[in-house]
């Protein structure tokens, strides 16, 4: 095998990137080889190129990312890769994502200045989860008071989204125009014809009011009951006590029963 010849080169790096299964950097590429074999950075970029190149038309492609370069299936056909496993994706809740977009997006941050822009506090479990992943790492602190920790993103969340460097961070403006458009007010939206008629119909018709019949009233009275108060132990103490004495309770009137 001729190693100076990029033809030659580019199978064996193909070979390595296959067996590593992760990312490999030019600077570790270089390491696999002896001095006396090792080719040079020129010969290294040739073969990468060449590689790329025979992945058209394949399931797989050459990735560079924040780590190196590596070989993964293409994104056509995740949905059917991702069969192979029987773990779920893990699902990340809106306030993680809008947590790690500030972080990617205004780095270093702070979780107050975070919070200043989400409007609400940052759960505790959404930082650690972050930092779990490898995913954002705290890379000071601010010098005001109380000194709160700065974030910002790692090459772990570069590799993860697929992304060589910051700059390929889709700008502010393109994930403008991601966004759905928004749904029209009720007011605005159309209604059908024959809705429109019934509704017309229904309040020519006068309201008919519904008898509350004596067991029905009972019945609320029973649930409402459940919630009166029964403890009165905090009333003031100059509160009058209700007389319960025998004497007293003769001297009252009768009810009359029906």
């Amino acid at each position: 095998m001729n190693l100076t010849d990029p033809r030659d080169l580019a199978p064996l790096l193909e070979a390595f990137l296959l067996a590593s299964g992760k990312p490999q950097s030019l600077e570790r590429l270089f390491e696999l080889f002896e001095e006396a074999e090792r080719p040079e950075a020129a010969v290294f970029k040739k073969a990468l190129e060449l590689l790329r190149k025979s992945c058209a038309g394949r399931a797989f492609e050459l990735k560079e990312v924040a780590s190196g370069y590596r070989l993964q299936i293409r994104e056509d056909y995740a949905p059917w890769v991702g069969r192979l496993w029987e773990e779920r994706p893990q699902r990340y809740s809106r306030a993680l994502l809008e947590t790690l977009a500030l972080i990617a997006y205004r780095q270093p941050i702070t979780r107050g200045e975070i919070e200043d822009v989400r409007g609400v506090a940052v759960n505790t479990n959404i930082i650690k989860t972050l930092l779990e992943r490898e995913w954002v790492r705290i890379v000071g602190y601010r010098e005001v008071p109380g000194r709160p920790a700065m974030f910002a993103t790692t090459k772990a969340f570069l590799d993860h989204f697929n992304l060589k460097n910051l700059d390929d961070l889709p700008s502010l403006a393109e994930l403008r125009e991601m966004e759905p458009e928004p749904l029209l007010e009720l007011d605005d939206a159309p209604v059908p014809a024959h809705l429109q008629a019934l509704a017309d119909a229904s309040a020519e018709e006068p309201p008919v009011v519904e008898e509350t019949s004596f067991r029905s009233l009972l019945v609320e009275l029973d649930s409402m009951e459940e919630g009166l108060k029964i403890d009165f132990d905090d009333l003031l103490p100059d509160t009058p006590e209700v007389s319960t004495d025998d004497e007293d309770l003769e001297a009252l009137p009768a009810v009359p029963r029906d």
